[in-house]
Formats: structure tokens, C-alpha cells, sequence
């Protein structure tokens, strides 16, 4: 039987998903987000849910903040740059390996340089709210962007793919049950 149709699942999601058969819980990196308008519906999935649990030493308001913060820096700037010598090196071979595997990996209770302090709360919609609010600013954003803290200047629609991977790699953290 030819399988040129059926879509391939890795072994995480795999195993991610029967996690899920047995315990009720979805593990919202079921699919993975791979663009800022996946991450719209994965929001109204997180919205929705009876409840949304972080995996890490982040609470749930924390983590959403956390990914608001890096789309709104790409906006108006981040206060802690690495080097100009950073940047066109290490974060810039960082951002191409993570834009080759098409996915990135990050500690996820690292907080950005010189970002204000997270809100360690439970009650996630404030938070969601605000990251909707980041990524429809930044769509509809025409002017230049900021460079990334790490990676340095991005066009447009490698922005966009950063933010979509940084999202999708909280994923592996948040659990809705």
C-alpha cells in the first residue's frame, strides 16, 4: 500500500499522543505550531480548555507573557543585545540550524535578557490575551523590525519563523486537560 498519503508522525508525538489517549490530558504541541496564524488556533485551543497546566517551574501566565514579550521586543526593541559579534556568528548559525531543522530548542524557563519579570500566576488568559495582541501587532506591522537579541537582523519572514519555533517549543510545557 503506498504511503505517499499518509502523514508521518515522530516518535514524541507519537508517544505524546497516546500519553494523551490514557490520561484525558492533550498535550498542546499536538500539532506543533508552524506559523503566527497556527498559533492563533492554538490560543482559541488553550482558551478553551478546562485547564492548562506548565510542566516547568513557569506557571501558565508566566510562560504566554514570556512569548508576548519576544514578539512585542521584535517590535520595539530588546533591552539586552548580545554582541554585534554574537550575533553575525554564533546566534546567526543558531537561527540557521534551528531554521534547517525547522524547529528550535531553547531552556524553557530561560528568560529573555533584560525582559521585566515574568507574572507567575495560574489564571493564563490575561497572558493569551496578550500574546494575540503581540502577534496581531506584529502582523500588522509594516515599519523595520528590531534585531533579535541573539540572532541579530531577521527579514520579516524569518521573524515570523522564529516567533512561530519559540512558540512551538513552549509547547513541549503545556499540557490541556
Amino acid at each position: 500500500m503506498p504511503t505517499a498519503n499518509i502523514p508521518r508522525m515522530n516518535r514524541r508525538n507519537f508517544i505524546a499522543t497516546q500519553l494523551s489517549l490514557l490520561t484525558g490530558a492533550a498535550m498542546a504541541d499536538v500539532p506543533k505550531v508552524q506559523s503566527l496564524d497556527d498559533a492563533m488556533r492554538w490560543l482559541d485551543r488553550v482558551d478553551k480548555a478546562a485547564s492548562v497546566k506548565s510542566t516547568t517551574s513557569w506557571k501558565m501566565g508566566a510562560v504566554l507573557e514570556h512569548l508576548a514579550q519576544s514578539i512585542e521586543m521584535s517590535l520595539d526593541g530588546f533591552p539586552e543585545p548580545k554582541s554585534a559579534l554574537f550575533q553575525s556568528t554564533v546566534g546567526s548559525t543558531a537561527f540557521a540550524v534551528f531554521k534547517w531543522r525547522g524547529q528550535m530548542t531553547h531552556g524553557l524557563t530561560d528568560p529573555i535578557p533584560g525582559a521585566p519579570a515574568l507574572t507567575q500566576v495560574d489564571d493564563w488568559k490575561p497572558s493569551s490575551l496578550r500574546l494575540r495582541t503581540a502577534i496581531t501587532r506584529f502582523n500588522g506591522h509594516s515599519g523595520a523590525l528590531k534585531p533579535h537579541f541573539a540572532y541579530g537582523n531577521l527579514s520579516r519572514a524569518d521573524f515570523a519563523l522564529a516567533h512561530a519555533f519559540h512558540i512551538a517549543n513552549h509547547q513541549d510545557e503545556i499540557v490541556l486537560l
